[in-house]
């Protein structure tokens, strides 16, 4: 088991419940646009954002941000020691940066002593394509083993120097190559590891090769926190990381939407209403299954494994709960009588 680190107010490792992060693609320097983002993604499911801090006015900023939302922040640098310095003396809950761009092992030491004086966790992240030239030719090229060299030199640099309230984060594009080296360093470490695939891409491949990796890494048990990397709205992250852990059996709670494939029996906007249902469920706080079904003939059966299910027809439709047809209802009315159900449903459930 790996240790427990605090970030703010939340807690990773030493069995703690997996955490989903992302980050904000506001400029940090903008509270307002950041904080609207921060706040949105945290009704989401987000437990901790990480913003980018590219210039002293960022770094700055996160002393008002910090004053208006309520999950961690982490700081996000590169090359510029001063700035992580900064970040944390304007109240970042946690630091992210690569100590091979850091510079001299002295700037190293002055980040380290100012996370040390207030207790602050450093996140030490490594990327495939950051490896160093001398790792590369190690290995004959950047390979599973380079990159956890690599980390735990960082690592053993900054024990070194009197800290341990580290996390790890090894990323690659390469989902196997990923996967391969989570396996390596769970072996040899116990700080809490971030999990992710880095550049994963747009939000069809992104989503892919995050669900693989992800589900092959944390399906070992390896892994504290997670962020799937997508280019597209952070809300999405939030989205596809709360499904893979769902998916997985390794958090529970929210309303899981199945909908069949559509087929020529199809007589409705079966596309449009299983994302009109995925949409409308996602702020209710049910920890069931909805089926959306696209034809009356084959609905109430493919639907009996789902706590309740709709099934739409030419004019109309049916609400069906463990396989049974308990209602019909107007086409035009299928929505609103699915969430009346849903609102409804604890009290539904102890009258039966």
């Amino acid at each position: 088991m790996t240790k427990a680190v605090n970030i703010g107010n939340r807690v990773i490792g030493g069995g703690n419940p997996i955490l989903i992060q992302s980050m904000t693609n506001t400029k940090t320097e903008d509270v307002a646009a950041t904080v609207a983002q921060i706040k949105a993604l945290t009704a989401a499911g987000c437990d901790i954002i990480r913003c980018a801090v590219p210039t002293m006015e960022a770094a700055e900023a996160l002393a008002e941000i910090k004053k208006q939302v309520t999950i961690p922040v982490v700081a996000d640098i590169h090359f510029d020691y001063r700035l992580a310095i900064a970040a944390i003396e304007h109240g970042a809950d946690k630091i992210r940066i690569n100590p091979g761009n850091i510079g001299s092992a002295e700037r190293v030491r002055s980040v380290v002593d100012a996370a040390k004086e207030r207790n602050i966790p450093i996140r030490v992240g490594v990327n495939s394509g950051s490896l160093e030239k001398e790792l590369v030719e190690k290995y004959h090229g950047v390979t599973a083993e380079g990159i956890v060299e690599s980390a735990l030199d960082k690592v053993r640099l900054i024990e070194e120097m009197g800290y341990d309230n580290l996390v790890i984060s090894i990323k690659s594009s390469d989902v196997m190559m990923c996967v391969k080296a989570h396996e390596l360093i769970a072996e040899k470490t116990d700080h809490p590891l971030h999990v992710g695939i880095t550049e994963a891409g747009t939000i069809i491949s992104g989503n892919i090769k995050s669900a693989i990796g992800l589900g092959l890494i944390l399906n070992q048990g390896i892994g504290d926190t997670i962020r799937v990397s997508l280019t597209g709205d952070p809300l999405e992250e939030i989205k596809s990381a709360k499904l893979i852990l769902r998916t997985l059996g390794i958090r529970k709670g929210g309303v899981e939407v199945v909908s069949c494939p559509t087929c020529g029996r199809t007589r409705i906007d079966l596309i449009g209403l299983a994302n009109q249902v995925e949409n409308m469920v996602a702020d209710i706080p049910l920890d069931i299954k909805v089926a959306v079904m696209g034809c009356v003939v084959n609905g109430p059966g493919e639907a009996k494994e789902a706590d309740i299910g709709i099934a739409g027809g030419v004019g109309e439709g049916l609400i069906i709960k463990k396989g049974e047809v308990y209602k019909k209802v107007p086409e035009t009315e299928l929505l609103d009588a699915l969430r009346y159900e849903l609102v409804h449903w604890n009290e539904n459930q102890q009258e039966n």
